[in-house]
């Protein structure tokens, strides 16, 4: 079980930190902070630059965090918070992936509300910081507030599409 849920981990932690790299710099084929910027523009989010170096700090130590189990159910809340917000730029595309929609997202929420749930098993630094298992009231926490976070994110720095008239709402500056 311990290997099983290392390697979940592992994979896990480290996608999600490679698409907060991408977002922030050229790494992993990612666009730059300018990119990044423009991605959240284009999604119709507010915010510029500082939204865009959020995000991918908060993917970036998320995955990390995560992929190491260290402050796992913690790592997990972050993770499901960012992916929430992936799944609901792409909702209106419908759940399939091959559609651009938001397949991808859920899985990694479900895998992280699993992990925040199971804990990190004995390979991890939790373990070995002698702070597992976590009281199952924090693993529920995170589950609920890592997506509540998420959606709260979109509420708040989503722009309105348009205006009366058919002026779109001007972006916030950077």
């Amino acid at each position: 079980m311990d290997a099983g849920l290392l390697v979940l981990r592992l994979v896990t932690g480290l996608l999600i930190a490679g698409h907060g790299v991408q977002k922030v710099s050229f790494r992993l084929g990612g666009h730059g902070l300018a990119g990044g910027t423009e991605e959240f523009r284009h999604d119709g989010f507010r915010g510029g630059r500082l939204t865009a170096v959020v995000a991918g700090a908060s993917q970036i130590g998320a995955g990390l965090f995560l992929a190491a189990g260290l402050l796992t159910p913690l790592a997990a809340m972050a993770a499901m918070g960012v992916m929430t917000v992936a799944g609901t730029v792409k909702w209106p595309k419908g759940l399939w992936v091959q559609n651009d929609g938001y397949e991808y997202p859920m899985v990694l929420v479900v895998v992280c509300a699993a992990l925040a749930l199971t804990g990190p098993g004995r390979w991890s630094a939790d373990h070995a910081l002698g702070v597992t298992p976590w009281p199952l009231w924090v693993a529920l926490a995170a589950i609920v507030i890592g997506p509540a976070s998420g959606l709260m994110t979109r509420l708040v720095l989503h722009r309105q599409p348009s205006a009366p008239g058919g002026k779109a709402h001007a972006p916030a500056a950077d």
